[in-house]
């Protein structure tokens, strides 16, 4: 019998959490289904896409309603974890580059974590399951 993957959990980068909450109920809405989805190992129930101009394994979901464009970039699932990097609107097809800028910098505070995290593993014997 095969074993379910745990189900990970949602780290929020910076702002990135309240943004969201500021958008339309039905945005968020549609991001919380596809967040848990992922959680679950199933795909997004939303659009996405590679961002690798930012780092190899990182995402972006994708949303829209009649005013907006709506993002949320992530890095995927690292030991049971899911990193939401930077959440934005845009009003264009381009990207601004200070949201990637953004992602990118959130990016590499999450990699130092990491691997901080490790050394202490390493130090004390401990392994993360």
């Amino acid at each position: 019998m095969e074993e379910a993957a745990a189900r990970a959990v949602i780290y929020w980068e910076g702002d990135s959490r309240s943004v969201l909450r500021d958008w339309p109920r039905p945005i968020r809405e549609d991001f919380g289904v596809a967040l848990d989805a992922m959680q679950q190992g199933k795909p997004s129930a939303l659009p996405v896409r590679p961002m690798p101009s930012i780092a190899p394994g990182v995402f972006e979901l994708k949303d829209s309603d009649e005013r907006k464009w709506y993002r949320l970039i992530y890095l995927a699932r690292v030991q049971d974890t899911i990193y939401v990097l930077h959440c934005f609107t845009k009003n264009t097809a381009r990207t601004e580059k200070r949201d990637l800028a953004l992602a990118e910098q959130r990016w590499k505070q999450v990699q130092q974590r990491l691997r901080e995290g490790k050394t202490i593993e390493k130090r004390s014997g401990q392994q993360r399951k």
